[in-house]
């Protein structure tokens, strides 16, 4: 779905809703915006972290920063954190198999545009943009031995940014057109992997590249499928009314970990529903679960409260990654935590005052990649950090 407002959270879901509130709910807006969450907010401004670096790069490639003033007093399991981006919004950033690139979302002024792909190498050069330009998109990720890439885009329903929802409804987050679309690195051999006129979006593939774990509301909630890489064989995997998103594989292949949130009351259903087929949802508490690869044996394993979210499997199986806002539930700081997949050993990783989210390790488990607002140029902007992650 959406991240985190950028206040600024990245584009989750911070606590004051963004400007262009159509994005799709896995991006980093809608995170933030959730994680406020209990009171749904919506991100607040951001101070920038004591002591920041505040060179900024603009344009094209620039070079990563390593400086101490990006590390926090307890974060034993960051060393040598690079800041790879200067400016904008930037949130999502996930590794290439190789470990060499990085595929992300960015909107480069925080005060317009919509998001838009971006790519760049884990030593900070390379930057450039490899979606079209039009409409909004979110939630890239490498396939093909790094050959392509996958994303979602709303640029066939309109190239125009999507318009913000109508927020007398309270906090609500769009269920914008999104469909997935798939391409080369260089732009060229764009295929259309899904077209039904829901919202298709948050997808991620299997570590041996051959199927996609996605959200749609096709079928008329919003569940987890999975399909082939090519768009064939789609598979429901959650059927439970409410919402289920920002799925991702274990590193077998075997078991799934994602988000949800489920209605508890006839009167949450039913609210549910109303606005469901308003193309909208409204978040209030999102918690974890994993299950196998085909939605059998779920179960749930936070009950934190407030916004659990972006969760991604340690190399090592056994542990998760993820966001989570459940210290300060009403507030816009958002840290990173490690659990178990049967729900034990929650550990906080991220001391920093505001938000980090969007975690993701490298193959080999050697390399963290997250986005955050330390280390912000200017208030509002959030950006891609890597990390050498030390057990």
């Amino acid at each position: 779905m959406a991240h985190p407002a950028r206040t600024q959270v990245p584009r989750a879901a911070c606590s004051r809703p963004s400007r262009n509130e159509g994005s799709p709910i896995r991006s980093a807006r809608l995170a933030i915006a959730i994680a406020a969450s209990a009171s749904f907010a919506a991100c607040a401004g951001r101070q920038p972290a004591t002591g920041a670096a505040t060179g900024a790069a603009t344009g094209a490639a620039t070079a990563a920063r390593s400086t101490d003033t990006l590390h926090y007093p307890g974060e034993r399991h960051l060393a040598n954190i690079r800041q790879l981006t200067f400016e904008g919004n930037n949130a999502e950033a996930y590794f290439s198999s190789d470990g060499r690139m990085l595929v992300f979302q960015r909107q480069e002024d925080a005060s317009r545009g919509c998001d838009q792909q971006y790519v760049i190498g884990v030593d900070g050069t390379g930057l450039r943009r490899v979606s079209n330009g039009q409409g909004r998109t979110t939630c890239g990720y490498f396939f093909d031995r790094d050959r392509r890439i996958l994303y979602s885009s709303s640029h066939e329903h309109s190239a125009d940014c999507p318009v913000p929802p109508d927020h007398s409804l309270g906090y609500v987050w769009p269920l914008g057109h999104f469909e997935i679309y798939s391409q080369r690195l260089d732009g060229s051999d764009v295929r259309k992997l899904t077209s039904n006129g829901a919202y298709n979006a948050e997808a991620t593939v299997s570590p041996d590249g051959r199927r996609v774990i996605f959200t749609s509301t096709r079928d008329g909630d919003i569940d987890l499928y999975t399909m082939n890489t090519d768009g064939s064989e789609v598979r429901r995997v959650t059927d439970r009314v409410g919402y289920d998103g920002g799925a991702f594989f274990s590193p077998d292949g075997r078991s799934i970990v994602w988000r949800a949130q489920y209605p508890e009351t006839a009167a949450d259903t039913a609210d549910y529903r109303r606005l469901l087929g308003q193309r909208l949802v409204r978040p209030s508490r999102l918690e974890l679960w994993v299950a196998d690869s085909d939605g059998g044996n779920a179960r749930r394993i936070t009950s934190l409260g407030g916004a659990n979210f972006a969760p991604f499997f340690h190399p090592d199986g056994k542990r998760i990654i993820f966001a989570s806002n459940h210290e300060t539930p009403r507030g816009r700081n958002f840290d990173l935590y490690l659990i178990g997949v049967d729900g034990s050993g929650l550990e906080k990783v991220t001391q920093s005052p505001e938000f980090d989210g969007f975690p993701m390790f490298s193959s080999n488990g050697k390399l963290v990649v997250w986005a955050s607002n330390r280390g912000a140029a200017r208030a509002g902007d959030t950006n891609i950090f890597l990390a050498d992650w030390v057990e």
